[in-house]
């Protein structure tokens, strides 16, 4: 074998795994293993619906920006300090005890 063709095959495999290793979060979020919980994430480290203006995850332009969410397990949403619907506003997410 060539080297060209050693290194277009090896090319070819780390794309393989690269493209599995990202379709098993959007898998487990379709199976409803997740919920999304808006006002939490992170600059920038949000995994979708950033609004207007953003295209989707990694977008959010503020911390806990309220039109931008992340996926949590379901039930940790409002324990976290989030809501389960969009809202306006940034503020700081405030965690409930208990």
């Amino acid at each position: 074998m060539s080297n060209s063709l050693k290194l277009s095959l090896a090319a070819s495999a780390v794309l393989a795994m690269a493209a599995g290793a990202i379709a098993v979060p959007a898998a487990s979020a379709a199976e409803g293993k997740t919920e999304k919980c808006y006002g939490i994430a992170l600059k920038g480290k949000n995994d979708c619906a950033a609004g207007p203006g953003t295209s989707c995850a990694g977008t959010s332009t503020v911390n806990y920006q309220g039109n931008a969410w992340k996926h949590v397990k379901p039930g940790t949403c409002v324990k976290l300090g989030g809501t389960l619907s969009a809202h306006q506003g940034n503020a700081k997410p405030v965690a409930k005890k208990g």
